[in-house]
């Protein structure tokens, strides 16, 4: 099983129709994309600081900002199958389809961890990676993506959140970041590449 994170800068990119399509082409029974915050994110930063409302109230919103992007992917491709639970996951994977996981279930009423603007949808795909106990994470950027550059300094940089490299320091799949441009690599990875453990820079933008 493979997580492919979809960043929310791609919202607006001609490509994620492209990332879409060909996830489905080659991910069938395999694939949980896992969509980013986008401009729906965004909307909750101006509002919180408009409202001056707490982190707790603006992480919930954030995972609804997630999830409206899942509905906007699916309604570009609806063979995509929706997805809130590990079990409906599991579900639309055995039935060949692709998945897009929303976080609805992480709302919270008192806050933890995860209830902070550390934590964004990066981490939430590493987080979900290790709870389906997935082969590999995949995380589009539309930014381009050195390959020689340490995942710490990619956190460092804002490319992914700063919780990010705690989550998968430890992982016991391959993690990878790989530029909006590079599909291609995505479909031959799916196609004909071997399992393997550890991290992975892409570029491509």
């Amino acid at each position: 099983m493979w997580v492919v994170k979809i960043g929310g800068s791609l919202s607006h990119d001609p490509s994620l129709r492209l990332w879409l399509t060909e996830l489905r082409e080659v991910g069938g029974g395999r694939v949980v994309i896992v969509p980013g915050g986008g401009d729906f994110a965004d909307r909750v930063r101006q509002y919180q600081s408009e409202w001056q409302f707490d982190d707790l109230a603006a992480h919930n919103m954030c995972l609804l900002a997630m999830t409206q992007y899942g509905l906007m992917m699916q309604g570009v491709l609806p063979d995509l199958v929706i997805a809130s639970s590990e079990a409906k996951v599991r579900r639309a994977l055995r039935d060949g389809r692709v998945a897009v996981w929303v976080p609805t279930a992480l709302m919270r009423d008192t806050p933890d961890a995860m209830s902070n603007w550390d934590t964004t949808s990066d981490s939430l795909a590493a987080w979900l990676s290790t709870m389906l106990n997935a082969e590999r994470l995949m995380v589009v950027k539309s930014c381009p993506i050195d390959p020689d550059e340490p995942l710490e300094t990619f956190a460092q940089n804002g490319v992914v959140d700063r919780r990010f490299f705690d989550y998968v320091r430890d992982a016991n799949y391959v993690v990878e970041l790989i530029g909006k441009d590079n599909v291609e690599l995505m479909r031959d990875r799916l196609l004909n590449e071997p399992v393997t453990q550890g991290f992975v820079a892409r570029g491509g933008v």
